[in-house]
Order: structure tokens, then C-alpha cells, then sequence
């Protein structure tokens, strides 16, 4: 279907991960949630994006900086084992979450050091402090690329980020208008089933790979 527009794929596999990612409860959602139930849409809307331009700086620089080395056959291999080990393990984890995760003490650290004031740079700061946001998009770089989702050429990892960005974005201002309309509904509990949705939705992908990865291993392709 999109073997001739590749761009196009890049774009919607970008769109689908950026807004998957986005929706587990954290440090930025709950800032947003905080903020926008306390001082409006227009304050909240600025947080989500400073932290979609942080996102959005570590995603690039997981694709252009660590997607030359996805060409080996076996880190290609191995790349694909952990990407199906990392989804799995994410979407165990958020499954089976309990509660709302509190601010790492990196990210602590970090925002005494640089006292942000404007809501821009709280957004901006608050994935800056998380560096496990880095790794999260190396890995899933290395999947999409692997799994030739994302063409390892300029313009189709562009159009991914590009994605990520429109995705993370259609979250993340669904999720201010929300609290600075109807911040009642969104009680701990509801976030807890977001999470959990979430968590559900990676486990299925984690899934779907594996089950490429065994085709691949008895077709010999891998």
C-alpha cells in the first residue's frame, strides 16, 4: 500500500508512536494537568510545547545519530530482539502501574539548576531532565527502521520526526483543553486507566513484532 510513498508511511508511523508515547501519566502530563486545572489553556498549551520541542530534539538525534549502525545484519538482529523485549517490558509496566509516578530526582536536579520560569521552558525542561526519553526513541528508531517502517534515508526519517511531533502534539493539546475545561474528571483513577490503555496498546505491538520476528527466524530472513 505504501511502497511507493514511503514518506508517507514514515509520516503515520511517526504520528501513531509520538501520540502512543505520549499518553502514559508522567512528569509532563502531570504538569499540564496541574497547571491547566490551575492557570488556564494558554499555560498548559505552552508547557506541551516546550516539551514536545524537547521530544522532538531527542528524536532526531536518535535517528541521525544512531541509525547507521541499524545496517548490520546482526545488530539489525539483535536491535529487533530488544525492541520486542523494551515494548513488552513498557507496556507491562504501565499495565500494571499502581500509582502516579513522581518527578525523578535528575529532573529535580536538573530544574533547580536552571529555575525555568515561562511555561515553555518548564515543558522544555522536564524532558530534558528525563534522558530515558533518549533511549526510548534509539530503541524505537532501531524498530522502525529495521522493520523498514522508516526508510534509512534523510527524507523519510524527517517525515517521521515530523510525525512525532503532529502526534505528540494532537495529545498533548487534547489533553490542556481537557483540564482547563473539565479538570474534575481527571481524577487519579482516570489516569491510572489511561496509563493502563496504553500500557495494553505497546504489549499488542510487542506482540505483533514477536510474532515478525519468529516469520523472519523460520523463513530465514533474520
Amino acid at each position: 500500500m505504501f511502497d511507493n510513498h514511503p514518506n508517507v508511511l514514515a509520516a503515520l508511523t511517526g504520528l501513531i508512536s509520538g501520540l502512543l508515547l505520549s499518553v502514559p501519566v508522567g512528569p509532563v502530563n502531570l504538569t499540564i494537568i496541574n497547571e491547566g486545572a490551575r492557570r488556564g489553556f494558554l499555560w498548559a498549551i505552552m508547557i506541551a510545547f516546550g516539551a514536545v520541542t524537547m521530544d522532538l530534539i531527542y528524536c532526531t538525534v536518535a535517528f541521525t545519530g544512531f541509525a547507521s549502525f541499524f545496517g548490520n545484519r546482526v545488530i539489525k538482529a539483535a536491535m529487533e530482539l530488544s525492541s520486542f523485549v523494551f515494548l513488552l517490558y513498557l507496556g507491562l509496566k504501565f499495565l500494571k502501574a499502581k500509582s502516579i509516578p513522581a518527578t525523578h530526582r535528575l529532573e529535580e536536579k536538573i530544574e533547580k539548576q536552571l529555575h525555568p520560569h515561562s511555561a515553555y521552558m518548564i515543558g522544555f525542561v522536564r524532558v530534558m531532565g528525563n534522558p530515558g526519553v533518549l533511549l526510548l526513541w534509539i530503541v524505537m528508531a532501531a524498530n522502525f527502521i529495521s522493520r523498514d517502517w522508516v526508510e534509512p534515508v534523510g527524507q523519510a526519517k524527517f517525515s517521521c520526526i515530523f510525525g512525532v511531533g503532529v502526534g505528540a502534539s494532537l495529545w498533548f493539546t487534547s489533553l490542556s483543553y481537557a483540564v482547563s475545561r473539565k479538570h474534575k474528571i481527571l481524577t487519579e483513577k482516570n489516569l491510572l486507566r489511561i496509563e493502563h490503555f496504553s500500557g495494553i496498546g505497546l504489549i499488542l505491538l510487542a506482540v505483533i513484532h514477536g510474532i515478525r520476528i519468529v516469520w523472519q527466524m523460520t523463513h530465514h530472513k533474520m
